[in-house]
């Protein structure tokens, strides 16, 4: 997963959460624009686990568990958009992955795990925790973007932490 992530800092990506019509299953939004939900989406991909098809999958049974009604007002799943937000993951990582508690402890959070913070404006955000530390205080790095293209940095505990889970589903 971590090189799988890694590799998608070598790729130039426009920030942009544009709504866009894409195939399903394994549809994903033109390859030089994305989010930091795009970030993750794609390094599952690189390991064959299509989060578009498990999320769409998962939110049709239990549509009642998502927040896209409480959110956006929705009344039934999207696949062109629903894997491509993060309350929308938080919620499928919570029921299909495990749950870690939120420290301020770098020790806690393994290469692999992902988090997810509340940005200033109310804004959610979601990375993944790398193998790399930060050199003078031993943070991991996470891979994200935060509106750059995707890159590898130490924000961790640079914002209000709102998950940590576990993902490390067989393909």
């Amino acid at each position: 997963m971590v090189s799988a992530a890694l590799e998608r800092t070598q790729h130039s990506v426009r920030y942009d959460g544009s709504y866009y019509s894409i195939p399903y299953p394994d549809g994903d939004v033109p390859s030089n624009i994305g989010v930091c939900t795009d970030v993750v989406i794609r390094s599952y991909r690189a390991l064959d686990l299509d989060l578009q098809r498990l999320v769409h999958e998962d939110i049709a049974k239990h549509f009642s568990e998502y927040p896209s009604q409480r959110i956006w007002g929705l009344s039934r799943p999207d696949p062109n958009i629903d894997h491509r937000r993060v309350p929308i993951l938080q919620t499928f990582f919570h029921r299909h992955g495990i749950t870690l508690p939120v420290t301020q402890n770098a020790a806690d959070y393994q290469a692999g795990d992902l988090v997810t913070w509340m940005l200033p404006g109310n804004l959610p955000h979601i990375g993944i925790v790398s193998d790399q530390l930060d050199q003078d205080r031993g943070t991991p790095l996470i891979v994200h973007n935060i509106g750059a293209g995707p890159v590898v940095e130490n924000i961790l505990f640079h914002y209000q932490i709102t998950g940590h889970y576990r993902y490390w589903p067989e393909p």
